[in-house]
Order: structure tokens, then sequence, then C-alpha cells
């Protein structure tokens, strides 16, 4: 197994989306087989040896930064085993990239519904986090998708587990590995809140025992294997860019578009796979890469549907008219109907996180975002609270994100340290604030370690020390990802 130790060849692995500074570590290793890989573990476990999991380096917490220790780089599990079209699911390897699996899915005529939006995303990192992408408003994250998994544990031992296979239905539950090994998993006793999540572990009386391993983010398990159920490729998806002159037309837009959407009936026509916003400063950013954008719009809605034939026409008119209704520029809104078009909208909107990461670059110091999800109900009183302080502050910043599901994410684009500390003060008030909402800390990104604060403030310190209990339970050592979601001193504490 060919393993890196030259520090000027193996520093960027010390990097992801973050900006988080100060990884660093011994050596890189780049296991090819899940023989290798166990072997590996199973010494650095004997010895101690901290391990941190590297996927594509487009995580935005720092869960791949490494502080000690070692890397475990997955990029040469990158096969697709198996597209299977008439079982509709997939056998993909953890390094597979997103964007290739969606076009090899296309290509049969199939659908990753979820489709997490960063492209160069490994999957088995999309996995560790339970990402979602633009298109979760209507299918939902990654975990509904994971019906198998193939993993390596801390002890260097193969496990695999299948979706319905154990049940976790006591406070003490049991999860037996292939070698007959009982483990005794102690399920917490936190509520986790009742939107959009990745916070922490998994944790619910009855869970399924697959569901403890997807978004723990490489603290209990290397994720080398996935199993992943598909959808049918929808004939056409069409796709628009509405404007606003008031910030808040757009926020009742989307409210409605949301509220109809969900409408079972659907009499009018109108089911979102996806509904985002833009503030001004992102329409900013986006104006940079077309002129086009209006200059006068303060806010904009991207919406995508599927449709075909008579039920497109339908969809059509109806959007019209809900865009006409909350004094949207109609003239002016755009409609991609060709997959080239829609093409163009997707680079579009991707165009706004690569500007801010240029600038947070140039500035020189760590953007400080938010992964904030919400009740329906307490939205609006979420974005007022966005927009009061965000005026306050006077600091550099954008808001996008997925509005359809009350989960948009506000960056702060500090310019000196006065500027960082004020974001951060900013942040944690957004944070209790969210909490106190009945809200999450983190909806898609994960923890990482720039968001363990945060998953105190929803949880408690009670909560962190039951996430540490089940960490020590499968990883007694405590090797894997270390720093991830919690402390390391949490597990001093249990």
């Amino acid at each position: 197994m060919l393993i890196k130790k030259d520090q000027d060849v193996i520093r960027g692995y010390f990097e992801d989306s973050s900006n988080l500074k100060g990884g660093h570590a011994d050596s890189v290793a780049f296991p090819e087989d899940i023989t290798a890989l166990s072997e590996f573990v199973k010494e650095a476990n004997q010895n101690k040896l901290p391990i941190t999991i590297s996927g594509g380096g487009t995580g935005t917490t720092g869960s791949r930064i490494p502080f000690g220790g070692i890397v475990v780089s997955l990029e040469k599990f990158n096969k697709i085993i198996e597209i299977s079209e008439g079982g509709f699911r997939a056998i993909v390897q953890a390094g597979v990239l997103v964007e290739d699996f969606k076009n090899e899915c296309e290509r049969k005529g199939l659908f990753y519904a979820c489709y997490p939006t960063e492209k160069t995303a490994f999957l088995g990192g999309t996995v560790a986090t339970n990402a979602s992408g633009s298109r979760s408003f209507k299918y939902g994250s990654t975990r509904i998708y994971v019906e198998r998994l193939k993993m390596v544990l801390a002890s260097g031992e193969i496990y695999e587990i299948k979706r319905g296979q154990n049940l976790l239905t006591k406070k003490y539950s049991t999860i037996r590995l292939d070698s007959g090994q009982e483990i005794k998993i102690p399920l917490p006793a936190y509520k986790m809140p009742k939107v959009k999540n990745s916070a922490g572990y998994f944790a619910r009386t009855g869970m399924d025992a697959i569901d403890l391993f997807i978004g723990q983010e490489g603290t209990l398990s290397i994720i080398v294997e996935m199993e992943l159920g598909l959808t049918k490729k929808p004939p056409k998806i069409f796709s628009s860019f509405v404007f606003f002159k008031e910030y808040s037309d757009s926020w009742n837009f989307a409210a409605e578009a949301r509220t109809l959407s969900k409408d079972k009936n659907k009499a009018d026509g109108i089911d979102a796979l996806s509904i985002e916003y833009f503030d001004e400063n992102a329409l900013k950013l986006l104006r940079q890469k077309n002129s086009a954008v209006p200059k006068d719009a303060s806010a904009a809605i991207f919406f995508e549907q599927e449709a075909a034939g008579a039920d497109e026409e339908r969809s059509v008119d109806s959007w019209l008219k809900l865009i006409s209704k909350h004094n949207a520029f109609l003239d002016n809104t755009w409609v991609a109907m060709t997959e080239k078009m829609r093409e163009t909208f997707t680079q579009f909107r991707h165009a706004i996180p690569e500007s801010i990461n240029e600038i947070v670059k140039r500035n020189g110091f760590r953007k400080i975002s938010t992964d904030i999800a919400v009740p329906e109900s307490k939205f609006l009183d979420m974005m007022r609270c966005y927009a009061g302080a965000l005026k306050r502050a006077g600091i550099e910043h954008a808001v996008f994100g997925h509005i359809g599901e009350c989960h948009v994410h506000v960056n702060l684009l500090p310019r000196d340290e006065k500027e960082l500390k004020i974001s951060e003060e900013i942040c944690l008030k957004f944070v209790k604030k969210a909490v106190a909402l009945g809200g999450t800390v983190s909806a898609e990104h994960g923890i990482g370690k720039t968001r363990r604060e945060y998953l105190e403030e929803m949880y408690g310190h009670e909560g962190i020390l039951e996430m540490a209990r089940i960490k020590k339970a499968l990883d007694p050592n405590c090797v894997l990802g270390l720093d991830n979601i919690f402390p390391k001193e949490a597990l001093g504490l249990v």
C-alpha cells in the first residue's frame, strides 16, 4: 500500500472548503482494497494511532483536516461496481465522485434523486455527513437512499449492514458483527429536531442500526462501499430564476410555492423539485458572472420541477400566475426548458459558493457560515433575525440556500480579526435563536471540527457525552475521526 510522508506532497490533504488552519499529520495512506485498509486500520488501532479519513476535500466543517496521526485517503476506492436498471439500485465505492455517478445513472435512464450538489464530493463523504442538495426539498437527504453499507471498524474488522437487518429498540441495543462479537450501543435520550438534520449521531428508539453510521463523519467507521436506491429518470425538468425588488416578496413567494408543492392533490400543477433563495449580496456575486441579472433586484428564487406534455404547460402557467401574484419581475424571469439551458442555470447557481471561496482566500480569514434549518412556522422569524443582525453588523456577507426546506446559508466574510470575532458572535446568536425555535445547527454539512460548540447548544453537555459513549462502544481506543462532532476531551469523561 502506498504511504506518502513528504509534507510538501501531502499538505493538500490537510485542507478542505472550511479554510480551517493548522492541519498536520505524519503521513497519508492510499489503500486500494478493503483487505489492505482493514489490516492498516487494525495495526493503527493496536498502536492507538489516530486516523482521519480523507474524502474529496469539499467539506465545509473541517472533518477531513487532521491534527496529528495519519490520514487515510479513499480516492482509490473509485469504482461504480454495478448499476441495476431493473432493480433501481447501485453498488458503488466511497471514492466515486457525485457527478460521475449522476452521469452514469442518467446514461442508463436512472436518477439519483437526492443528488448532493457538490459535483466533486466523494459519495462516501455524502453518506458520512448525510448530505443533501437542492432537490432534497422533494426527495429528501442521502439517508433515505442508503440500503447497505460495507465498512471497516476501528478494530479493523470488516462490517456489512443492510437496512432492515437490525433495529435498535432498547436503551442498550446490540449490534452483532460477522465475527460473532456483540457490541452494546447505548441509545441517547436526546430528541432530534423535526427538521432536515445532519447534526450529530442519528438516535431514535426503534431506529435502523444502519442509520447510526449515516452522518457519523468518520468517527464510528470507515465507509468503503454503499448500495444506493435509484429512481427512474424524469422525462424532463424545467427550471426558472425569478427576481424580486423586495426580499419580503421573495419569502412570500417561496412560502406559497412550498405549500402548493406539498399539496397532495397537485390540482394547480405546482410540484417543485427545489426552491432556492439568493439575497441581494448573492445576486451581486452572480452579476459578476452574468450582467443580465436585474440591477434593481434585491432577491431571487430559483426553482426546478419535473414535467412533460400537457402537465408541463399547466405547471408553467401556474408558476407564471404565482410569479405575478408576488410582484416578481415577470418580464425578466428566466426559464430553462432545455437540458442545455438548465445546465447553464445549474452552473450559474454554483457560481455563488465558488465566488465566496475566492473572497475567503483573498481576505485571508475563514468564512463564518450557518447551516441552520428551522420549522416552517418559525422560518420568517429566523429570516428577520438574520436580516436585522446582518444590517447592524455591516460585515460583508451573502445569504443563499434551500428556502423550500426553511434552510438557508448565511455566509459572513470577515476581513480582519475584529470582524472575525464579531462574525463568530453573530453566528452563535443565530444558533441560539434556531435552537430556541426548535431547529437544527446543521441541516446538511455535518458538525466536523468547526461547529462542535453549536452542537452542544443544541443537545447540551449530556447529549455530547451520550454521543461519546456510542463512539467508545464502537471505537474503544478512540482512533477514528478524533475531534469530529465533539472534542476528544469528551471521550475522557465517559
